[in-house]
């Protein structure tokens, strides 16, 4: 095995295979996963003998779960595109059974009132997850191979978002509000990027979102859920309590934080302060300086896939430029909504925060979708050395 480093990156030599990851992107994920795992720390160790197990319960299991990431998106490097482009179908027809799965008695999981676990062999899997990067892929590969009657029809863009309406649908019946609203701004907005026409465009997306509304009109959850947004001062001991506790501990932190492990809202006040709500714990002990540094992770890391896909784009890869675009905006759209929940400027929403949250199944389907942003600039560079018009010879 033989290391360097070029300008096209950090070169890997196994046997006869030239293999290389992009070191700025290598590095911001790994900045996320390490900041992350030390807040997960900060807001879990209490949690641990509450639980009636041992201080460091969350944050072993935690990096358990960093570490079979961190080997899935190894593998995944070494799973050539052009099987997952054949296949994508076959996976969405999986994720539907798995979708279905959750909601047959016995093998789904209720937490908190929602049925979005599948428990097998004494695993708990989160099939949303999975089913948002298998969605990534289908939309992918179905821009590949119809993008001119997207471009042409309103039925090219209708035809996909059916089958997507229908795990949406199933998503609801968990219910997972917020996984099946990533799933369809994410193949709306690959529909954008491929060229649909923009009349078309904004007629589809003010239907789904006059469909939304009504979805949350006739949900008491959901509306209540809206309200207390609008004002959680209202009722901050009940319905308005977990986002006035996330408010306060951003005011706690001020410009610089409280210290790292030094944060009150986390003690029995801040509910999910390890998961759907960790993005508070950085505000209250890192401040506006640890916010910040977050936020220019996720944009930094959102505008390297946004890259990739335009090195794929330049030598001819379609199905890997629209599966990197897919990738970034699906990360770039669920960071966005969950730091607006605990900012106070989204309805409460149960979508963790991308590489950081504690939670087995989005971390690992979260690092499976890095290695597929390693695996399409490997296989761009490949494409591009081999003589096609490429980004790096022009």
């Amino acid at each position: 095995m033989r290391i360097e480093t070029s300008k096209t990156g950090l070169c890997i030599e196994l046997g006869n295979r030239l293999w290389t990851l992009e070191i700025p992107l290598l590095l911001a994920s790994g900045a996320l996963l390490m900041i992350g795992y030390v807040m997960v720390v900060s807001a879990s160790m209490h949690l641990g003998d509450i639980a009636g197990g041992h201080t460091f319960r969350y944050p072993l299991r935690h990096l358990v779960h960093i570490l079979a990431g961190l080997l899935g998106a190894a593998l995944m490097m070494f799973v050539p595109l052009a099987r997952l482009e054949k296949a994508g179908q076959w996976l969405f027809l999986v994720g539907l059974a798995l979708l279905v799965a959750v909601l047959i008695p016995g093998l789904g999981v209720k937490v908190n009132g929602s049925i979005r676990w599948l428990s097998l062999g004494g695993t708990r899997i989160q099939v949303s997850e999975i089913v948002k990067l298998i969605s990534v892929i289908y939309m992918a590969g179905y821009m590949t191979r119809h993008v001119q009657t997207v471009r042409t029809s309103v039925y090219g863009m209708v035809r996909p978002l059916m089958l997507l309406s229908f795990a949406g649908f199933l998503l609801l019946l968990e219910p997972d509000f917020g996984a099946a609203a990533v799933i369809l701004i994410t193949a709306l907005a690959l529909m954008f990027l491929g060229g649909a026409r923009l009349w078309q465009f904004a007629v589809l997306v003010c239907l789904i979102g006059v469909l939304g509304m009504i979805l949350i009109v006739c949900s008491p959850e959901r509306m209540e859920r809206l309200t207390t947004f609008t004002n959680p001062w209202a009722d901050p001991l009940d319905s308005g309590f977990q986002l006035t506790q996330s408010l306060i501990a951003f005011g706690r932190g001020e410009w610089f934080g409280v210290g790292l492990g030094s944060g009150l809202q986390k003690l029995y006040y801040l509910p999910e302060g390890h998961t759907d709500f960790l993005f508070a714990v950085i505000g209250e002990e890192l401040g506006l300086a640890g916010v910040s540094v977050v936020i220019a992770l996720f944009a930094f890391l959102i505008w390297k896939a946004f890259w990739i896909a335009r090195i794929a784009d330049q030598v001819g890869f379609e199905f890997a430029a629209y599966l990197a675009y897919g990738l970034g905006i699906w990360f770039g759209v669920q960071s966005a909504i969950n730091m607006g929940v605990n900012m106070g400027m989204l309805p409460t929403k149960g979508l963790t925060l991308p590489l950081m949250s504690y939670g087995g199944g989005s971390m690992i389907v979260m690092c499976l979708a890095i290695g597929l942003l390693f695996r399409v600039y490997h296989e761009a560079l490949e494409q591009s050395r081999s003589g096609a018009r490429g980004f790096w010879n022009g």
